[in-house]
């Protein structure tokens, strides 16, 4: 399914792909700016979240009221700054309405890093496999998912981790979260 930039993520996307700097490092300190170096995977972190690019998010909380700076203000800023972030606000309530389980698949630990957060402010329970996963770490990880007086919605998984051989036939809906281009 093809999900629409947000119009944060066009204004970000244009930037880094025109290389304006002035738009991109307005207000960053020199150590917390975009790097333009590979500019494709730069446009590819922006298509995924806005947050993956260095100093972006530092930059959009910044912009705003102190008094504003609520956990929920945060959690929808995170997701308006996001189509795929947008579409899963959408998506995953009626999934859990419907019973499902869900295993989300990325390429990228710091997107799993970035869909912990929005699980977590939306109280989803959840595990979650990375190559970092010790293997005793990943079998109960794996027994709490496929469990089910333990409720566990979503599985968060990397790409890498998600092809050793795991079992979660428990769950019966994918997300591939980043897929190649």
């Amino acid at each position: 399914m093809q999900v629409t930039l947000t119009a944060f993520q066009k204004q970000f996307y244009r930037a880094i792909y025109e290389k304006n700097v002035q738009y991109l490092f307005r207000g960053a300190k020199a150590s917390n700016t975009p790097s333009l170096m590979n500019v494709m995977m730069e446009l590819r972190k922006c298509c995924n979240h806005p947050y993956l690019i260095r100093g972006v998010e530092e930059r959009l909380i910044a912009e705003m009221p102190l008094d504003e700076q609520t956990d929920a203000a945060l959690h929808q800023k995170l997701v308006d700054c996001s189509g795929k972030f947008v579409l899963l606000d959408k998506l995953l309530p009626r999934l859990k309405n419907e019973g499902r389980k869900v295993l989300i698949f990325s390429q990228m630990v710091k997107v799993l890093n970035l869909l912990e957060d929005f699980l977590r402010s939306k109280h989803y329970l959840y595990e979650r496999l990375d190559g970092s996963t010790r293997s005793t770490d990943r079998n109960m990880a794996v027994e709490r998912f496929c469990r089910p007086s333990l409720k566990r919605f979503v599985m968060l998984l990397s790409t890498k981790a998600g092809g050793l051989g795991l079992n979660l036939t428990a769950a019966d809906t994918v997300v591939i979260f980043d897929s190649d281009w």
